[in-house]
């Protein structure tokens, strides 16, 4: 890049900064680190294993017990199916978040536990295990970089195919391009939650753009280097297992069974890692850094703590209220993570984010309003 050009770029950024009252945070990972007690970075195997014993005989009791919906009169089933598809959905993300934990090296000092349980339990939930636990590991040492972060990753202002921003007529203004009926937006969600997180692992939607057809299912994807090549195969062949047991299945039980005791929660599931995931990391009050102003801590302080209410934290095991927590410290165990919260917040002061807008108006305002972010600049903010 030209000097008179960098310059130029340096004070659009410092622009940005300005206009949105923005500055950057300049406390270090030793300061954030020092100010955690050491008892938050412990991990217990055995503890670990209780967490996902009580998942998993949740799990049991309301699978053992939906096999009794069907034999009740046809009134209760419309309403109890329901109750089982919401209440296993949101369970088994509880295991979900676990698993990811494994794949974080965080669920025991034994990373051979750790793989195996997380192999497990992601292969159950057709999730390719190191696959993913290859492009998580980048996206915590990349949040926030425009270029090396792997999901939510803004479209530009030239991606979605606006003119530049001294010649756009719309400027300062809510590009009518995005305007749509509540009903389109509706149907939108639909998609998202629907087939969003397979899209992603199939074919990198919102993931980092690499030029080429990027796949957490091919060992060649530019998310991975050559010596994982092995991880992916033994991820897709658990993904396969997976596939076979349900195929088997549904000849034993029919598909319709398995349609209703594990299709169904499987995608509430989804939903609920969509939402979370999309919610953490997109909101109108964060930028996103690039490559002359990140830092690895600058990076991991754009996360949003939300809540959920108070059951739906515990079941989730709190993945979304200490998500600023997780991303400084990805090998803390969840069960460490809301007291290290109070402490890492102290030192982020105004730098640490959390928001108590309700989760719908929340997503319907983070949809809408983060469109794109200006293709110049250091500090970009999202536009719409």
């Amino acid at each position: 890049m030209k000097p008179k050009q960098a310059a130029t770029q340096r004070k659009a950024s410092e622009k940005v900064i300005y206009e949105r009252d923005w500055q950057l945070p300049e406390f270090t990972i030793k300061e954030i680190r020092d100010a955690v007690p050491a008892h938050c970075f412990q991990k217990d195997t055995l503890r670990s294993f209780v967490y996902l014993a009580h998942d998993l005989v949740i799990v049991a009791i309301l699978a053992y017990g939906a096999t009794f919906i069907d034999t009740l009169p046809e009134t209760y089933r419309y309403v109890l199916w329901p109750l089982y598809w919401i209440t296993q959905g949101i369970v088994s993300t509880g295991v979900w978040v676990i698993a990811h934990e494994c794949g974080h090296q965080a669920f025991s000092p034994s990373k051979f536990i750790n793989n195996t349980v997380g192999w497990v339990l992601h292969s159950t939930l057709l999730v390719p295990y190191h696959s993913w636990r290859i492009s998580h590991s980048r996206h915590h040492k990349a949040t926030g970089h425009m270029t090396k972060d792997q999901v939510f990753v803004p479209l530009t202002r030239s991606k979605v195919g606006l003119p530049p921003k001294d010649q756009d007529p719309e400027d300062g203004m809510d590009h009518s391009v995005f305007d749509e009926a509540p009903i389109t937006t509706l149907f939108n969600f639909v998609i998202m939650f629907s087939g969003g997180w397979q899209a992603y692992l199939l074919v990198n939607s919102t993931g980092q753009d690499y030029g080429r057809w990027t796949s957490h299912v091919h060992p060649s994807s530019a998310i991975f280097e050559p010596h994982q090549f092995w991880d992916v195969i033994v991820s897709v062949i658990g993904i396969i297992g997976m596939l076979f047991i349900l195929a088997i299945s549904s000849v034993v039980y029919t598909p319709l069974a398995v349609a209703k005791y594990y299709i169904i929660p499987y995608m509430i599931i989804n939903f609920w890692l969509v939402l979370i995931t999309f919610l953490q990391h997109t909101d109108p009050v964060l930028p996103h850094y690039r490559e002359a102003v990140w830092n690895f801590q600058r990076g991991a302080a754009l996360t949003v703590d939300r809540s959920y209410g108070w059951l739906l934290n515990h079941f989730h095991h709190h993945i979304a209220d200490t998500h600023v927590a997780h991303h400084f410290f990805s090998q803390m165990p969840h069960y460490h993570a809301q007291e290290a919260t109070e402490h890492i917040k102290r030192v982020l002061g105004k730098a640490y984010i959390k928001d108590e807008t309700s989760i719908p108006i929340a997503l319907w305002r983070s949809y809408t309003q983060c469109r794109f972010v200006e293709d110049d600049g250091d500090v970009v903010f999202f536009q719409n």
